[in-house]
């Protein structure tokens, strides 16, 4: 794994959402198999499967796709990342910019999450409400440092997908997402803002 994961951190600390106080939310009553807890469980399976096999960023890549997939609601998510002008894009615009971002979603845990160091990854069993979303809360701890990763999960037919990322707990990293895209997507478009992010992935499997 990068040191610290350094990349990763550097993606998700530029813009801070509002943290998930106490008075905020309520804890969804602990039961046998919490789903929103289990999709997020089984993701971390299959990240440390990944870590552990080692080898090349694409192979890790191709490992992880599907995993990725089941997991977090990438059209969602893309949506969120790219903001208000998602609602009057074409539909072929809205699926580039959807493929690329969840290549770049897979590209990204393929390249931070290289290698296994004895991380161990640790979440909570009962899934946190808000509304129509769950949250569910997370540590991942390696030999130097215990860090907290909260996931927003919300209901997509029978199941619970992610649809973002807090690091520490309050650092949304689709909030910074949004405003990394904003300046592309003003000046290039939804074409200009799918080349940039394809070039990222490329760099990352490079």
């Amino acid at each position: 794994m990068k040191a610290i994961l350094k990349p990763v951190f550097t993606m998700l600390m530029l813009t801070a959402a509002p943290a998930l106080t106490v008075a905020q939310i309520a804890p969804v009553q602990a039961q046998a198999s919490d789903p929103a807890v289990t999709q997020v469980e089984g993701f971390y399976d299959a990240l440390l499967s990944s870590m552990k096999s080692g080898g090349t960023a694409k192979s890790r890549y191709e490992k992880l796709k599907p995993a990725v997939e089941k997991a977090f609601d990438l059209p969602a998510m893309t949506a969120i990342a790219v903001g208000p002008t998602w609602a009057s894009m074409s539909d072929v615009d809205k699926k580039a910019l959807t493929d690329a971002f969840s290549r770049m979603t897979i590209a990204n845990y393929a390249k931070n999450f290289d290698s296994y160091g004895g991380e161990k990854f640790t979440v909570e069993p009962a899934s946190i409400a808000r509304g129509n979303d769950h949250f569910v809360k997370s540590t991942m701890k390696t030999s130097k440092e215990t860090i907290a990763f909260n996931y927003r999960t919300h209901q997509v037919g029978s199941d619970w997908k992610i649809t973002d990322v807090y690091l520490a707990g309050n650092i949304s990293q689709m909030a910074q997402k949004r405003s990394d895209f904003a300046a592309t997507l003003a000046s290039g478009g939804p074409a200009g803002l799918a080349k940039r992010i394809n070039a990222l992935s490329d760099q990352m499997l490079s």
